[in-house]
């Protein structure tokens, strides 16, 4: 006969299963991390995404005892190594940065084999640029404003660049031209030095380029720039506007960085995992180097990261629903 002590011991097993996994978890968490950790930037070495990850992965190390290995995974416009943390271990010795295309490639990609929201627990984010409107040196013009006004006079004449679909500048572009109503052609580029060639040329009129790489151009007077893409103005060229101050108001766009983990990480280990990259983002010596690549440290809880993705996301995924952006 079945009595009431038996019938409830499977249940106080299961309970004792389920208390013992909690407290390993728990163990586990405060013990992390006990071994090297990999960063994966899903990017070729060499760039400012890779540069980036070095100075606050080498912080970060010191405060943990622990090394921080950082490995490239390029290759289809950051999909590779992005998919690679989604199908890691949710133990937190496999962390992601990874930048804008988090954002926009849901949109503009239909191979994607992963959500950024529901395969992803949002870390911090951790730095950010902002993009400067260049303008080729013969155009008969001095303000975003009279750019705006050539090109409604002479629609379709004026051509951008940008260094292919689907990336920053190309966004960044057409977000511009969603808000003014202009029309201007896009020339992508395969490489940063080709677009700036042509636009030093007078072969592209314009082109809303990552600031940090264009300063000592624009400060040589090489280069002229109209307006800065971020909300404040820039230190570095702090006399140039913003868009908003240009006549092109509610323009904002940035080029971030930020840190990511596979959805299912114990939420101890994101949470002190972003506490301590806050922490070595407000090292002097952090901020300095950061600031000589132009770059701007950051640093949130992951609740606002996780935040800023949706919002990102959507704003993206609209310039990209209004444009009809496609991949090449």
């Amino acid at each position: 006969m079945k009595t009431a002590a038996n019938a409830i011991r499977p249940s106080i097993r299961t309970l004792s299963g389920f208390l013992g996994i909690a407290i390993a978890g728990i163990a586990s968490s405060q013990s992390y991390p006990s071994r090297p950790v990999k960063m994966i930037i899903p990017l070729a070495a060499g760039g400012a995404t890779d540069a980036l990850a070095r100075i606050v992965a080498n912080k970060v190390s010191e405060a943990w005892g622990q090394q921080i290995i950082i490995e490239n995974r390029a290759g289809a416009g950051g999909n590779i190594g992005t998919e690679f943390v989604a199908r890691s271990p949710a133990d937190g010795y496999t962390i992601l940065l990874n930048g804008n295309n988090m954002a926009v490639n849901i949109s503009i990609n239909p191979n994607i084999t992963y959500h950024p929201v529901k395969d992803f627990a949002a870390v911090s984010m951790v730095a950010s640029t902002i993009g400067v409107m260049l303008v080729a040196p013969s155009l008969p013009v001095k303000s975003v404003k009279e750019v705006i006004a050539m090109a409604r006079e002479q629609p379709g004449k004026l051509a951008y660049g940008s260094t292919g679909n689907g990336t920053a500048g190309h966004l960044n572009m057409e977000l511009f031209k969603i808000l003014t109503g202009i029309n201007v052609h896009h020339i992508p580029y395969k490489l940063v030095t080709q677009a700036q060639t042509d636009l030093m040329g007078d072969r592209i009129q314009l082109w809303i380029a990552s600031l940090p790489p264009m300063v000592p151009l624009i400060k040589a007077g090489k280069l002229r720039a109209f307006a800065v893409s971020g909300k404040q103005r820039s230190g570095a060229i702090p006399d140039i506007p913003t868009m908003d101050e240009s006549g092109v108001p509610g323009y904002e766009a940035l080029s971030w960085f930020a840190l990511f983990m596979p959805i299912a990480t114990p939420r101890d280990i994101v949470s002190r995992t972003s506490e301590e990259v806050a922490r070595a983002l407000k090292a002097a010596e952090v901020r300095e180097r950061l600031a000589g690549l132009g770059i701007d440290p950051v640093g949130s809880t992951p609740e606002y990261m996780a935040k800023y993705l949706q919002e990102e996301i959507v704003k993206w995924g609209g310039v990209v629903k209004t444009t009809g952006m496609k991949l090449e």
